[in-house]
């Protein structure tokens, strides 16, 4: 990925011109604690990327360092803070609130900051939610307990309600805790914000168990997400290898990223296949997953099977159009799909299998974080803080190559993270399992009915885009670029047959 072109930016609302209470400490003559302006990070690390923006006379695109400034803008006497946690429930949403409130008091001598219930709904004035005030009394041990003690909820609310609220509360700083449809928010916040004149500073704290929001490397809940995953690869384990053809199926979370299936298959190793939403498959055929996991039963009598939520999508013969309340398309059950398809293809072969299927994904979300979430956590809030009190706005606490830093909001509206196929990610995990491609080399093929469905090719073990299915022919398929000059060769549905080829000669 090339990052030549990313504006990193931070916007301020005014000129940091009181000196900060925090005590900063002395190493011989030179005090250490402050970060300066030129304290940055390079947003490109890797010697290629360099060397092109050297050849085209560009710039190294930076991010700032997050961390306390000698100067910041708030009088902390007379600040107000508002915090808020939206979308789902992920381990470390205590922590952040938690550190947070903890570094405005005693680091600031911040006294009022307001918790606002139930995601975006707590701004709006006929919902009727409750304002908490976040003392450190309050906060104090919440730490211990999963979820968030604001609540959450989902959807947009309109943003110029928002602001009036805001300007109403007489808010100097909102932290925004959550994923990319909340930091879209925020961006939108501070700009309504920015028209109206106000002196209101907008900081975001990505929240994010997949780990998927771009330009950012790290995001918590995922540590604590991959432990417990690896919990129920050791169970699915100990089950498959204690019955005769024993079959242990998990299902985790990850909608569209298969970070947290990858790196717990990782974690123990004892998994045989991974399927994740980046890399097509095959279920049947000579190469597909099914016939390679009676192969794995044959040789070694039992397997391990992972599979990410946003796995396989392509293979439900329905379109995906049904979105939640922040327009997130409602994904089909690919577990219980999995589970049935298993099940009936050793039946076909009368074949007796004992599979466990285990499905972890929503008790992940509301557990309390693990000690290095926690400590992370303890990171990213205290540096938004430090943010915020500077006049700094329209960025995110983010992680980057190791260290804390300020993204612009614009710059974390990209593409989704994913999983690289052919990063070093998804090679160790070929690696660690064995599994190889399970894709035919041989011949393209969609599954679904109608117009419209994903079309996916073997040759390239990518998507294509969608077509319509009753108007594809020879002649247009070549046009693609990856069939261009081939023989093809098409096999058309019969009726009740949801299965396309379009297959090679």
């Amino acid at each position: 990925m090339f990052f030549g072109n990313i504006d990193t930016t931070i916007p301020v609302i005014g000129d940091a011109k009181i000196p900060t209470p925090i005590q900063g400490w002395k190493n011989g003559d030179e005090e250490t604690n402050f970060i300066q302006s030129d304290d940055r990070v390079l947003v490109d690390v890797t010697p290629s990327g360099l060397e092109k923006m050297c050849r085209e006379n560009q710039p190294f695109p930076s991010f700032e360092m997050a961390g306390p400034r000698s100067h910041i803008f708030f009088d902390p006497s007379k600040l107000r803070c508002a915090l808020v946690t939206c979308g789902g429930l992920c381990p470390g949403l205590n922590d952040i609130i938690r550190s947070i409130v903890l570094e405005l008091y005693y680091g600031y001598g911040v006294s009022r900051t307001y918790g606002i219930k139930y995601g975006l709904q707590g701004f709006i004035p006929r919902y009727g939610h409750d304002v908490i005030d976040l003392t450190p009394d309050l906060v104090v041990d919440i730490q211990d307990m999963g979820g968030s003690i604001l609540g959450s909820s989902r959807g947009p609310q309109p943003i110029e309600d928002i602001v009036d609220t805001l300007d109403r509360m007489n808010i100097g700083i909102l932290f925004m805790v959550g994923g990319d449809g909340t930091l879209r928010a925020a961006g939108r916040i501070a700009d309504a914000i920015l028209e109206r004149g106000l002196k209101i500073s907008v900081i975001g704290i990505p929240k994010t168990i997949d780990n998927d929001i771009h330009m950012v490397s790290r995001s918590f809940g995922f540590d604590t997400a991959v432990d417990v995953a690896t919990q129920a690869i050791r169970g699915a384990h100990n089950e498959a290898e204690g019955y005769p053809n024993g079959i242990g199926l998990i299902k985790l979370m990850g909608r569209h990223s298969g970070f947290i299936a990858a790196t717990a298959a990782l974690a123990k190793q004892d998994v045989n296949f991974v399927l994740i939403p980046e890399i097509a498959i095959d279920l049947d055929g000579p190469n597909g997953l099914l016939t390679k996991l009676e192969e794995r039963l044959q040789q070694r009598g039992h397997a391990v099977v992972v599979v990410a939520e946003g796995a396989l999508q392509e293979c439900f013969d329905d379109e995906q159009t049904a979105r939640d309340a922040s327009g997130n398309v409602k994904l089909h059950d690919v577990g219980l799909f999995l589970k049935d398809r298993i099940k009936t293809y050793f039946r076909e072969r009368e074949i007796d299998i004992n599979l466990k299927y285990i499905d972890p994904s929503y008790m992940i979300r509301s557990l309390q974080a693990n000690a290095n979430d926690s400590g992370f956590c303890g990171f990213l809030g205290r540096d938004a803080v430090h943010a915020g009190m500077t006049g700094q706005t329209r960025m995110l606490s983010g992680h980057w190559t190791n260290h804390v830093v300020h993204v612009p909001l614009a710059a974390s509206s990209g593409p989704r993270k994913q999983v690289n196929p052919t990063g070093k990610l998804w090679s160790t995990v070929q690696e660690a399992t064995g599994q190889g491609s399970l894709k035919h080399p041989d011949y393209a093929w969609s599954q679904g009915r109608g117009r419209g469905q994903v079309f996916r090719t073997g040759l390239a073990g990518r998507r294509l885009g969608r077509i319509d299915l009753d108007k594809i022919t020879a002649v247009n398929l070549q046009e693609n670029q990856f069939f261009r000059g081939l023989p093809i060769t098409i096999e058309r549905h019969v009726a009740g047959n949801p299965l396309h080829r379009f297959g090679l000669q």
